[in-house]
């Protein structure tokens, strides 16, 4: 008998106070699956983890991965956990920060596509990431991954 575990992910949702209110820094998925798709393609920057592994270091980590730039310090803002339709466990905290998007060098992950074409493709983890305000962010991130922006919201009055 196989003993299925959740998956996990933890990630950090950069944010930002400007002059047309907050602002949240999300990625949109990459590869071919999303790219033609807005709503519902962008996500906190975030990735899987072993359960031996501390979820914030975990956030860390993937954000590197993820962005290719360093994470930035600052006071964390733990926004809790979230459970997306297909089950997994998705962990955050929000930062302080302006980060440019310019600046980032996504990770990249490797595919078969076409489907069943035998041929292995490379493609971005992120193929790119933008600053929103959260009434638009709220529009295109992952269903679930709202709650992150209520709770950021919630904790920035």
């Amino acid at each position: 008998m196989t003993v299925r575990t959740t998956k996990r992910s933890a990630g950090l949702l950069l944010f930002r106070h400007t002059d047309q209110g907050l602002e949240v820094l999300l990625g949109h998925m990459g590869g071919p699956l999303w790219a033609k798709k807005d709503a519902g393609a962008w996500t906190v920057p975030k990735g899987e983890y072993d359960p031996a592994e501390p979820a914030w270091e975990a956030a860390r980590r993937e954000f590197r991965e993820e962005l290719g730039v360093a994470p930035p310090d600052g006071e964390a803002v733990p926004l809790g956990e979230v459970v997306q339709r297909n089950g997994k466990i998705v962990t955050a905290w929000a930062v302080a920060a302006d980060l440019d998007p310019e600046t980032i060098t996504p990770g990249t992950f490797t595919m078969e596509w076409p489907p069943r074409s035998g041929r292995r493709q490379e493609f971005p983890e992120l193929d790119r990431v933008a600053w929103f305000g959260v009434d638009r962010a709220r529009e295109v991130i992952v269903t679930a991954q709202a709650a992150f922006l209520d709770r950021l919201a919630e904790h920035s009055q």
